[in-house]
């Protein structure tokens, strides 16, 4: 499988809280809830298609029991039927990095801790289509660090939201990344899709 991770960002790179007002409120954040105003139809197809394309998910802890909350045991996840999103997490095999996390309620979770890299390289390493990573900011940096990520998708509301936590710090490694899709929605939702190509070329 390969492992792609799914971002919802706004201009200014803050993926904190984007769900509603109470989401995350780490670090005294106050404006959750940025992304839903701006979600249209367009988007949420695009989503939909993604969801379905996954033969794993992995999770950080936090993004995970938010997931769970909704998706799982909450009133998103019971309308299967016909919602494309919450038919592909509650049928595919789930897996949550944690080392504190031992009793997971959400049907078919695995709990990874110890050598997280080398666990994660042997799903990588199983047959499949992709191992989608959905928000987990802070998982999605260690990946992308270790040069576990094959792909990123990114969609980019058109709001700056001036707080909160960004996708990537103001320090890392660099990497270049080739464009493989773009494409924006009615609302102004930038849609790009990503793949790592090694190390950027610097003027001199």
């Amino acid at each position: 499988m390969k492992l792609t991770t799914v971002t919802h960002i706004s201009v200014d790179g803050v993926m904190q809280g984007l769900g509603g007002p109470n989401e995350d409120r780490r670090g005294g954040f106050e404006r959750g809830g940025w992304a839903l105003p701006l979600l249209d139809d367009e988007s949420e197809m695009f989503l939909g298609q993604i969801f379905q394309r996954a033969d794993a998910f992995l999770f950080g802890r936090r993004t995970y029991e938010i997931f769970a909350g909704s998706w799982g045991t909450g009133s998103w996840g019971t309308d299967q039927g016909s919602n494309p999103i919450s038919a592909a997490l509650n049928a595919q095999p789930k897996y949550v990095t944690s080392t504190t996390l031992t009793d997971p309620r959400w049907a078919d979770t695995t709990v990874l801790s110890g050598d997280v890299a080398g666990a994660v390289r042997e799903l990588k390493a199983t047959p499949g289509g992709e191992l989608q990573v959905h928000g987990s900011g802070g998982l999605v940096r260690w990946l992308f660090d270790k040069q576990l990520v094959d792909e990123i998708t990114l969609l980019t509301y058109p709001v700056v939201v001036g707080q909160g936590t960004r996708l990537f710090p103001a320090t890392g490694p660099d990497t270049a990344l080739e464009l493989f899709d773009s494409r924006a929605t009615s609302n102004g939702v930038t849609i790009q899709v990503y793949r790592p190509s090694g190390r950027p070329q610097y003027a001199t």
